[in-house]
């Protein structure tokens, strides 16, 4: 199992993911290198603002695979089960299946070619039906066990309709694919017979989009309970934070009295042009006094970690893990040595310079607390680089050709390629490193590609999909 994926997850989104167990303690760095002609930079861009708008993350339970032995296996002997373990085991691969049914729609979505898209969709029609069939084999008889059997089964059911539906209604139609699109209609309706026929959803929630759609958003939460942990973020610093506030302005404050003692001194009495001294005075006060406070919160702050987050059990309220997390502009003499070895082995013709956005996480998870039967927790990661492609330019040049005599000329695209060096710390262990190139324009993502480090780096087991 690779301990990195990096993939596209949407036109202008990249997500990573990794899993980690029992008593790991891993450091997450994240490079990226924004040529400089983009524009972005801690005066264009504010680290906090980008945080908490275009950083989202998810923590949860995790188990090897999509497979039934997760259901079948620990379904085995119900009569040894608990009703809490039944329902945390089933909430668990009632989550990973949802979640794996978004993450293949989205790949599906990203696929051009419209043969290898109904080819992919096929398959996937044929994945989710196969699942839903063995999902429901498992099905208890005690009423107390079966409803929340029932709620899972309804919310899956409507789920992965509604994911295909969403699919076909988007897709480039062809009578060359009729078979597929009719195979993927049969199963949304046969799913949609099966809610009937098992009155999951009264008729009034059935013709009310937005009460199903409640309905289905409330179910979800309820197969999230015991997986997905809960997370609790505090900002570091805030005190940290107003004593630099206060000694900027102690420091402002004294130079303006040097000046007006001085000012007081060289005029004799109250006049007119004393008045106006202290008016400037105090005008040049305002104007720096926040970029007084701003410079020296910048240097204090430098290195040190902006956020604390402990992730508990949603059920017993446990301490899962805990985490610190970073998210800075760095100055360049400030890379660790391998990072800029890295980058020395890049094209000559893509050394530019470049801004540099350093996000880090370190985690340490516990070595108990965890729910019976689980010992791994999975992180998701996603960075959006919307607030990264407002501030670039339209393509606004003309490419000419002559054919025959006849010229014709195409307008072209500007493209920007960002670097992005991930470091992987795993407790004692050596550093690895990974480096990727990110092709972008204003609107979208164009290519994620993974490049080749230098003899002397190590390098992770990763793994990137290329949409």
């Amino acid at each position: 199992m690779s301990k990195i994926r990096v993939k596209q997850e949407e036109s202008l989104s990249i997500k990573f993911s990794h899993q980690m167990e029992k008593g790991d303690n891993r450091q997450l760095d994240l490079y990226f290198f924004l040529p400089k002609e983009m524009g972005i930079g801690s005066h264009t861009l504010n680290e906090e603002e980008y945080y908490y708008s275009s950083i989202v993350g998810r923590r949860s339970y995790y188990s090897e695979g999509l497979h039934l032995p997760l259901v079948q296996g620990r379904f085995a002997s119900l009569n040894r089960r608990t009703i809490e373990e039944f329902r945390l085991y089933l909430n668990l691969f009632a989550y990973q299946f949802a979640v794996a049914v978004e993450n293949d729609v989205k790949e599906l979505n990203q696929i051009t070619d419209v043969t290898h898209f109904y080819f992919a969709l096929d398959e996937l029609r044929e994945q989710v039906g196969q699942l839903l069939k063995k999902f429901r084999r498992n099905e208890p008889g005690d009423p107390k066990w079966k409803s929340y059997f029932e709620n899972a089964d309804n919310y899956l059911s409507w789920f992965c309709e509604q994911q295909l539906l969403k699919v076909l209604a988007h897709a480039t139609r062809t009578s060359d694919f009729n078979d597929i699109q009719e195979r993927v209609l049969t199963l949304c309706r046969n799913e949609c017979a099966y809610r009937d026929e098992h009155n999951y959803n009264s008729a009034q929630t059935k013709q009310d989009p937005n009460r199903i759609s409640n309905k289905m958003l409330l179910l979800r939460r309820l197969i999230q309970q015991g997986v997905v942990l809960k997370e609790e973020l505090k900002p570091l610093g805030i005190g940290l934070k107003k004593f630099t506030t206060g000694l900027a302005t102690a420091l402002v404050m004294l130079v303006v009295s040097a000046l007006i003692i001085q000012a007081q001194g060289a005029f004799s009495g109250f006049t007119i042009a004393l008045v106006l001294t202290l008016a400037v005075i105090y005008g040049f006060r305002e104007i720096f006094k926040d970029d007084v406070r701003n410079a020296m919160w910048r240097f204090i702050q430098r290195g040190r970690p902006r956020w604390s987050r402990i992730l508990r059990d949603t059920t017993s309220q446990a301490v899962i893990a805990k985490q610190l997390v970073w998210l800075e502009f760095m100055r360049q003499q400030d890379l660790p040595d391998k990072v800029s070895e890295i980058l020395k082995h890049r094209h000559s013709q893509n050394k530019v310079d470049a801004e540099i956005l350093h996000y880090k996480i370190a985690t340490k998870v516990n070595q108990h607390e965890f729910q019976a039967g689980y010992s791994t927790i999975q992180e998701q990661v996603n960075f959006s680089l919307v607030p990264f492609a407002r501030y670039l330019e339209r393509g606004k040049a003309k490419i000419y050709k002559e054919v025959e005599g006849k010229i014709s000329h195409e307008s072209v695209e500007r493209r920007y390629q960002v670097n992005l060096i991930l470091v992987l710390r795993d407790g004692r262990e050596a550093p690895q490193y990974i480096r990727y190139k990110i092709t972008m324009n204003r609107s979208a993502i164009i290519e994620i590609t993974q490049s080749q480090l230098p003899d002397s780096v190590n390098m992770p087991e990763s793994t990137i999909d290329d949409e």
